[in-house]
């Protein structure tokens, strides 16, 4: 599955997103070009309607992608351990939380 966003409508993430993205300037982020760190950031610790955005502005693979080549020690557990439920991201072997 390829992208969803237009790169030309929208360049940079809205402005609801900067709770999560707290030590980013939006206004120089790129919605293509830093999805890995805004899907992890949002996924991790967002709200319903930011999660939501991120649905809608990238695929599933985009997201499942963004997991799997997170550094683990970075989420939260719980956090973790819930996406990667929703999007079976982590293979088996990695899917202990303990």
């Amino acid at each position: 599955m390829g992208k969803r966003y237009n790169s030309e409508v929208m360049n940079h993430p809205p402005q609801m997103l900067q709770p999560f993205l707290w030590s980013y300037d939006l206004s120089r982020m790129d919605i293509a070009g830093d999805k890995q760190v805004i899907i992890k950031q949002v996924l991790d610790y967002g709200t319903v309607e930011a999660t939501n955005w991120l649905r809608r502005t990238y695929s599933e693979d985009d997201i499942r992608n963004a997991i799997r080549a997170s550094i683990r020690g970075d989420w939260g557990k719980k956090s973790l351990a819930l996406w990667n439920l929703v999007y079976d991201a982590l293979p088996s072997r990695e899917n202990r939380f303990a």
